[in-house]
């Protein structure tokens, strides 16, 4: 029977993520959970383990010597929970065999396929039947209608903010680039570089409302008078179309115009003083964590591939 002082696994899946990043913020911010949550998990394993873990640092947060060791065990004891919980998984065959993911256009089209044939190829080298994966492709705001709905398994959303009212895991981030057409009049400016006030008075090709795209360059301008759009459209491919055929410029993802940009078909422009930072993250329903499986082993691999970068 195990003691009155040994942690939950959840917090000491905390205290592992801080040892990582050397934040408690970004450790609860990768876990999806508020920050006031992961202080009050660490003071009860303190509590239980009767020392301080952490000391705040300028940086920080760092592990006191009784913090480092406590992680040294939770290791062990995480790995062997995620074999139980992967070999509990292993019997729902039926969760294992289909999965289904709806993600906005920027991940599903850029990110998305590489994450799936990684799960794939882990699932293959450990001896399981790989999974079936089923995938929609649309905006932020339908993945969160669709997830909220259970129509599918799993969503990946853009945007600002983690949606209300589903659990959540920060996978990365992503910046948007101000693009124009490589004969246009900001491209020929010396430094590239325009005012935000200038942006926002300019007519934009921009993506449809309930994109992440969109609400972010929307939330980034706010206070500034905006123009209309000149053009709407409901994907990135038309965006970056009209974008290089004069049309005008527009707001788009850094992954969606990475080829545009290496080709020079399109050029990119600096704004100053604008946060045009976006955060990607993975959403589900129901159950604190990821469902176990292959949903799970998704969106470990997904924070996994931005961790690497």
């Amino acid at each position: 029977m195990l003691g009155p002082h040994v942690p939950e696994l959840r917090a000491l899946e905390l205290l592992v993520e801080v040892a990582r990043s050397g934040s408690l913020s970004s450790a609860a911010e990768l876990l999806g959970i508020t920050q006031q949550a992961a202080s009050s998990r660490i003071r009860t394993m303190e509590s239980l383990v009767g020392a301080s873990l952490l000391v705040r640092t300028r940086r920080g947060s760092a592990l006191t010597p009784t913090g480092d060791l406590v992680v040294q065990w939770a290791g062990r004891v995480l790995e062997e929970a995620a074999q139980l919980d992967a070999g509990i998984a292993a019997l729902r065959s039926d969760r294992r065999g289909h999965l289904r993911i709806a993600a906005s256009l920027t991940i599903a089209e850029h990110l998305l396929p590489g994450w799936l044939v990684a799960v794939r190829a882990d699932q293959v080298r450990a001896g399981h039947e790989p999974t079936d994966f089923t995938m929609t492709a649309t905006n932020s705001e339908r993945v969160v209608a669709l997830v909220t709905a259970g129509e599918v398994d799993l969503g990946f959303v853009e945007g600002p903010d983690a949606p209300s009212g589903l659990h959540h895991r920060l996978v990365g981030r992503d910046e948007l680039v101000v693009v124009v057409a490589k004969d246009h009049e900001w491209a020929r400016r010396a430094r590239r570089r325009v005012a935000a006030s200038t942006l926002a008075a300019t007519p934009l090709v921009v993506r449809e409302a309930g994109s992440g795209t969109r609400t972010v360059l929307e939330r980034a301008l706010a206070g500034l008078p905006v123009a209309a759009p000149v053009l709407e459209l409901s994907s990135t491919a038309a965006v970056r179309a009209a974008v290089a055929a004069g049309a005008g410029p527009a707001v788009l993802g850094a992954h969606a115009v990475r080829d545009d940009l290496a080709t020079g078909r399109l050029v990119a422009i600096t704004v100053a003083g604008l946060d045009l930072t976006r955060r990607l993250n993975a959403v589900w329903r129901d159950s604190a964590q990821p469902p176990a499986g292959p949903a799970r082993e998704l969106v470990a691999r997904a924070v996994r591939s931005h961790q690497g970068r």
